[in-house]
């Protein structure tokens, strides 16, 4: 069995991209992001974590938000992607994935050095 929690260090890198990844498949709050997330395999991120995140998002114009009213209770804020969050998704996607391959160079085949 895989250990479900990930070193904070590298959820800081790459959790503005997850979430944002989320919101890109459609209009959402932030109960839901948080419980996709954990569905895609990054669980128990905390509302003390994610809403600063989204209102980071917010800030720097990658995510618009409406209230709606809720289905039977308090309104909901909801997320979804600009022009500007979608392209920096697909931009920083590419550039994760480069890394993702750099770094499985250096885990996966050894160096000279240690071949000896």
């Amino acid at each position: 069995m895989v250990d479900e929690s990930w070193p904070s260090e590298w959820l800081k890198g790459i959790l503005p991209l997850c979430v944002l990844a989320i919101v890109a498949d459609g209009e959402t709050h932030g109960y839901a992001i948080a419980q996709e997330l954990g569905a895609r395999g990054i669980p128990g991120v905390k509302g003390g974590t994610l809403y600063p995140l989204l209102s980071r998002l917010e800030t720097d114009g990658y995510v618009q938000t409406r209230w709606t009213q809720g289905p039977s209770g308090p309104g909901r804020k909801l997320y979804v992607p600009t022009t500007l969050g979608r392209r920096w998704l697909e931009e920083n996607s590419a550039r994760w994935l480069e890394f993702l391959s750099t770094t499985q160079r250096f885990l996966q085949h050894p160096t000279e050095s240690d071949a000896q």
